[in-house]
């Protein structure tokens, strides 16, 4: 039997990988390898690099122990091609196989490679999604918007999550209008379960401390999960501990809880350590056994059979050019602030210090305090879209460009969203203590001192207005400024023109 090449991913880390269960042990060659390309093609968070470098060498511990050859590449290999494509040539020259096996990659920028590679590659679809691309697609056909909610819903009939017959458990297929509370003074979340480096993981963050110092981010102290085993620890850990609250408190931003009571699983799922079905199923038991009330156990849910599920179909069905989009025509450089550079704005600091220190961030950090503002201040969707990227541990262009272009910058013209998601302050104020103390005052609404998101929220509608004044969710933020005097609009908008002046700058805003 002629053998073949069979690989996997350092985001393809599970059991049942489709490429795995096509391959014979007798015959095919497992290749694994940490190249540079794969770790620098932006410059991702050390964390991010450690994760998937330490996951990658015990999964393959894992595959040698139930019987596969495989072939691993460590990133210091003297022999070691620098990328995948010339990883498989070496390999295929090591042991003369003339074919390449592969889970399908999620993201073009790889696919493209692959399927150009100089040896024939096979890639097979990735079947530990709940939906096929054909059956996305087939949801999609013909519809006028391909809004999530609707998708979500088929989901929930397809799966039989928190379903009482044909109808949704508690009568109602969404209970999101219960997940909006802002934290209460009691909060006391015990965070996620944390695991100390073992000695494969400490050799591999001293040699990620070597090579890639220079990127942005802190790599210690490090305690993510890096085996299957770890990961449904961490999983059980948040079923236990977190999902109870996690419904109410999920909006809500308070400095110096990073976590609060959001699962930080979602590494574990981008990875392949976990399966999204498994997950729900055990956040749905602990609402059966009543442990969980209903509206944190569905908006969990729905966050991964519905929004994790839609996105990666919206990155497939749109194409390659999809992150790329530009539709608001914004162009400006991403400011040195969420690099860590200076800032008087509290939110903007603290967002961008916690995506420092943990590579993490959760959905409404991202959305409504780091994309807000850049959405806000005309930041170039496509720099926005390379910054999350890079900072975020569970980032990987399938789940993030839909996100980040779509759902934050709008710059999909409105695929994803039906109006861009932005707005003043006065959210952030309500969602989140970190107005307190910040230089500006969130009640201020022009003049110095002034909060920054007051300013640019109007300016952001007044320059985009042909695009959105006639949308029917964005008449009355129109109807708003409208009834402004003139004199007080144009104040707004020269105080947001000095942040953004301050900005192209290079000044401290």
């Amino acid at each position: 039997m002629v053998s073949r090449l069979i690989l996997v991913l350092g985001d393809q880390l599970s059991d049942g990988l489709s490429a795995l269960a096509a391959g014979d042990r007798e015959a095919d060659t497992v290749v694994m390898a940490e190249v540079s390309e794969e770790a620098t093609y932006v410059r991702h968070h050390p964390k991010k690099i450690a994760l998937i470098f330490s996951a990658m060498r015990k999964f393959a511990a894992r595959l040698e122990k139930a019987g596969w050859t495989v072939a691993y590449s460590r990133l210091d290999d003297p022999d070691n091609a620098g990328s995948i494509v010339g990883e498989l040539v070496r390999r295929a020259a090591q042991t003369g196989a003339a074919e390449v096996i592969c889970t399908e990659p999620g993201e073009w920028r790889l696919i493209n490679k692959l399927t150009h590679a100089p040896i024939k590659t096979t890639l097979l679809g990735d079947d530990r999604f709940l939906a096929t691309h054909g059956d996305f697609e087939e949801w999609a056909k013909g519809r006028k918007a391909l809004r999530m909610e609707y998708f979500y819903r088929e989901m929930r009939k397809r799966t039989g999550l928190l379903m009482d017959g044909d109808q949704p458990e508690g009568g109602q297929w969404n209970f999101d209008h219960d997940n909006r509370k802002p934290a209460p003074d009691d909060i006391a979340p015990e965070g996620p379960r944390k695991f100390e480096p073992d000695n494969i993981t400490g050799e591999v963050l001293t040699m990620v401390e070597a090579e890639f110092g220079g990127h942005f981010g802190d790599i210690r102290p490090f305690w993510f999960a890096t085996t299957r085993a770890q990961a449904l620890d961490a999983l059980e850990h948040f079923i236990a501990h977190a999902l109870p609250r996690f419904g109410d408190y999920q909006d809500a931003m308070l400095r110096g809880e990073d976590f609060l009571y959001h699962a930080v699983i979602s590494p574990y799922l981008n990875i392949g350590l976990l399966g999204p079905l498994e997950v729900c199923q055990a956040a749905e038991k602990a609402y059966k056994k009543g442990d969980v009330p209903i509206n944190a156990a569905e908006g969990f849910i729905r966050q991964i059979i519905g929004w994790r599920e839609y996105v990666r179909g919206i990155y497939f069905l749109e194409g390659p050019e999809y992150a790329a989009r530009n539709r608001l025509e914004q162009n400006r450089d991403l400011p040195a602030m969420y690099w860590g550079g200076e800032t008087r704005m509290a939110c903007m600091s603290a967002a961008v210090e916690q995506t420092r220190r943990e590579a993490y961030a959760h959905h409404i950090q991202r959305l409504m305090v780091t994309g807000n503002f850049a959405l806000l201040a005309g930041i170039d969707p496509s720099q926005v879209a390379d910054w999350y990227l890079e900072v975020y541990a569970d980032a990987f262009e399938w789940v993030e460009a839909p996100n980040v272009v779509g759902m934050s910058q709008f710059a999909d013209g409105g695929v994803i969203a039906s109006k861009p998601y932005v707005s003043s302050g006065a959210y952030i104020n309500r969602m989140s203590d970190y107005c307190k103390g910040c230089d500006y005052k969130v009640s201020q609404k022009t003049g110095e001192g002034a909060c920054p998101f007051n300013t640019l929220y109007w300016h952001f509608l007044d320059r985009h207005r042909e695009r959105f004044s006639g949308n029917h969710r964005m008449g009355n933020m129109y109807r708003t400024w409208d009834r402004m005097d003139e004199e007080k609009r144009q104040a707004v908008l020269a105080d947001a023109g000095a942040v953004l002046a301050k900005l192209d700058a290079g000044e401290v805003v």
